[in-house]
């Protein structure tokens, strides 16, 4: 139903009237499993977003500690979170890219469809649009998760801080 958005921009029938259409329709020509399309594609670039923001934030405020360009502060957390924030986006876009592509493939009256897998989708886009297109909407994204990623360390900082845990 979201990607139905660009179908009424263009002047097109959206393809589902509401939730319970979607599901009725969805079911009736996909099957149940068509209800989980794109979950694995959903699941990994989950995986990358969490492994850019976690593993990326304690290395970069331990850089930025350790190299004494802040104390263990607001201005360490800030930094940190902007670098967490860069790093998940760099790795999730393309995770991004092949899921949303995944996601939106309609199979065909016979049942096939333009990507058969993940790596399917992420080797023929290279393939045809180029290693730059896995980092389409990079800063769309960067937009999204920067902010998240601020509120996220710095509320995490000051609550480990009230609570009297130490920083490493």
């Amino acid at each position: 139903m979201q990607a139905d958005g660009r179908l009424i921009n263009n002047g097109l029938q959206p393809r589902y009237k509401g939730p319970f259409d979607a599901f009725n329709k969805i079911v009736a020509m996909e099957g149940l499993g068509g209800l989980w399309k794109g979950v694995l594609p959903n699941v990994q670039r989950a995986f990358l977003v969490n492994m850019g923001e976690l593993a990326c934030y304690d290395h970069a405020k331990r850089f930025v500690i350790n190299n004494q360009i802040s104390d263990d502060n607001i201005y360490a957390h800030t930094l940190a979170s902007i670098m967490s924030g860069l790093s998940a986006t760099m790795l999730s876009c393309p995770a991004d890219v092949v899921k949303t592509r995944m996601m939106n493939q309609a199979a065909s009256k016979e049942g096939n469809v333009m990507y058969k897998s993940s790596y399917d989708c992420l080797v023929k886009t290279v393939k045809i649009e180029g290693l730059t297109a896995l980092w389409k909407g990079f800063f769309t994204t960067w937009a999204r998760l920067g902010p998240w990623q601020f509120f996220f360390w710095v509320s995490y900082e000051k609550f480990r801080q009230i609570s009297g845990l130490s920083s490493f």
